[in-house]
């Protein structure tokens, strides 16, 4: 594998992925149901912020935009950014621990143990919030993967793919037993977070969503270039003196929390996991220093985009997870018919 180094990825196409979050999410403002103008909005902003570094109290009622744009479009930003970087990083991941180009973060059953513990929250155990479920069991997946994979012995890529997908075919069977048996009202409430949604984001879920971020892809910025020893294969990475079963099981771990966060504050939104290193590997190279904080930061502007077009592309609301598979889908057979050659820069 061509490996770039630092000084040979053009600087402009960094800036290039360090700036579009901002820029998409700048313009995201100014989409939506409710047109406010370009001068509306910086002047909301501009009041937003001088109101909080003086204590003022905002009326709503005389601003009732203020609140269209502090309260709804900005968490919302706020929140398709973090849930972007987190899957997008930990694809990156998976994809370099596996060495596999079509491995998403999703391979170890993530998506189906967080959508069992929604159902179950929605159906039968309303007191108890629906992020708190799909995390525990979004963990919970990942834990039954790692013990089937270690009855064969040391844990391997095979055995632990494998085990991700028997793990995610029994959460779905049960997550199907719950739609056929509660009734429709809660039925729809299952079916429409299964789709992914922003829908219901606010400050809290930022919050939230924030510290499993940093939690999550801030060890794995941390310790990064060791991915490019460990996606050489595991014997090359003992010989450079790096523990393959800790170093593994460490990236492993930090992805998976902060995909297991992001997926309980918004539902299952897949490809992106998958889209974003690609597109990024194959823009400025498969140098993991490089390749993860951009991939973290081209994520993010990646589900912003597909947010505003959720928003934007009808009159109702449509669920960010049905334009990401739009998107993924013909992606994924790019990458068939190429063999994922240029994505590692072969």
């Amino acid at each position: 594998m061509k490996i770039l180094s630092y000084r040979l990825i053009p600087s402009v196409k960094i800036l290039i992925v360090l700036v579009a979050p901002l820029v998409f999410g700048f313009i995201s403002l100014f989409t939506g149901a409710y047109d406010i103008s370009f001068g509306e909005v910086l002047r909301l902003l501009l009041y937003g912020i001088s109101s909080v570094l003086s204590a003022d109290q905002i009326n709503l009622q005389v601003i009732p935009e203020y609140g269209i744009i502090w309260d709804l479009r900005i968490p919302r930003v706020f929140l398709s950014f973090i849930v972007g970087a987190s899957l997008a990083g930990a694809g990156t991941v998976f994809q370099a621990i596996f060495k596999n180009p079509l491995v998403d973060p999703y391979i170890l059953g993530i998506s189906a143990g967080a959508a069992f513990g929604c159902a179950i929250s929605i159906g039968f155990l309303e007191v108890i919030p629906v992020q708190v479920m799909a995390f525990i069991f979004g963990v919970l997946a990942v834990f039954i993967a790692f013990v089937l994979a270690r009855t064969q012995g040391e844990i391997s890529r095979l055995p632990l793919v494998l085990s991700g997908v028997i793990v995610s075919a029994l959460f779905t069977s049960g997550v199907s037993m719950i739609k056929f048996l509660i009734d429709p009202h809660r039925l729809q409430s299952i079916v429409y977070w299964l789709m992914g949604s922003f829908t219901l984001a606010d400050w809290k879920g930022v919050k939230t969503g924030l510290l499993g971020l940093l939690l999550g892809m801030g060890p794995v910025f941390l310790m990064r270039w060791r991915l490019n020893v460990l996606s050489l294969g595991e014997e090359e990475a003992k010989l450079l003196g790096i523990n393959v079963k800790r170093d593994r099981f460490l990236f492993i771990g930090f992805a998976i929390l902060s995909v297991a966060v992001a997926t309980s504050l918004c539902g299952i939104i897949g490809w992106v996991g998958l889209i974003v290193p690609h597109l990024i590997r194959m823009f400025i190279g498969a140098d993991h220093k490089i390749l993860v904080p951009l991939s973290i930061t081209g994520g993010g502007a990646f589900m912003i985009v597909a947010d505003t077009i959720a928003r934007n592309l009808t009159s109702f609301d449509i669920p960010v997870g049905i334009i990401t598979a739009i998107l993924g889908a013909p992606f994924f057979v790019y990458l068939m018919k190429r063999g994922g050659k240029e994505a590692w820069g072969k």
